[in-house]
């Protein structure tokens, strides 16, 4: 069965670096698009980042564009989140998923709906 367990959060004062990880097991998905999701209380879900099954591109929300690197380790089943220069308004519960379908850019929040999802690291940022 598959499992996605993301790993790497934790609190951080402002402008400082984390490194999340989502090690994903029981299927390989090197053909599907994946990416990082977070929601804090009072906002709208977001996906924050998005990167397609070869890794050879990537999506960014504008509000984290520039501070964010995301990244994937197809031999390792593993993906990654560098987060530097982080804001308080980066606090949020942060989920990795992995999209319903192959070939896609991971661009569009939609197309992880009734994929895999992970059960989320909280990133707490302090000013």
């Amino acid at each position: 069965q598959v499992q996605l367990v993301e790993s790497g959060g934790g609190l951080v004062q402002a402008g400082g670096s984390l490194i999340l990880s989502c090690a994903a097991s029981g299927r390989t998905f090197s053909l599907y698009a994946m990416g990082w999701f977070r929601q804090a209380p009072g906002k709208e879900r977001e996906l924050v980042a998005g990167i397609r099954g070869s890794g050879g591109s990537a999506y960014y929300a504008d509000s984290v564009k520039s501070r964010f690197t995301i990244s994937r380790d197809n031999a390792a089943n593993t993906l990654y989140l560098q987060m530097n220069s982080l804001k308080p308004e980066d606090t949020a519960g942060y989920r990795c998923a992995v999209s319903r379908n192959p070939f896609g850019s991971g661009a569009s929040p939609s197309a992880y709906e009734s994929g895999y999802w992970g059960q989320g690291t909280q990133v707490t940022v302090s000013s």
